[in-house]
């Protein structure tokens, strides 16, 4: 089985080739490659917020302050502020 490994490599390149094209191959795997580190991020900034409920005192007011989402590095145009938890109130 692992003497056919190369062959079925090359053989996947050829058929992604022919389907995407060269031009969107490229593109594609960078899309995913942004996708990836923004869902990576994402995932540790949950595990993070987890951590820090935990090791609070559950009698302790909890204060969440307004946080902006991180783009993907280099991408500062598409991140976004994340609604306030508490609505404020108009004076």
């Amino acid at each position: 089985m692992l003497e056919n490994r190369g062959l079925e490599i090359i053989i996947l390149a050829v058929v992604l080739l022919l389907l995407f094209g060269a031009k969107r191959l490229p593109d594609s795997a960078r899309a995913l490659g942004k996708s990836l580190r923004i869902l990576k991020s994402e995932v540790g900034a949950m595990k993070s917020d987890d951590k820090a409920q935990t090791t609070a005192a559950p009698t302790e007011p909890t204060v969440i302050a307004a946080k902006t989402i991180q783009a993907a590095p280099g991408e500062s145009d598409t991140a976004r502020p994340v609604a306030d938890a508490q609505p404020q109130q108009r004076a």
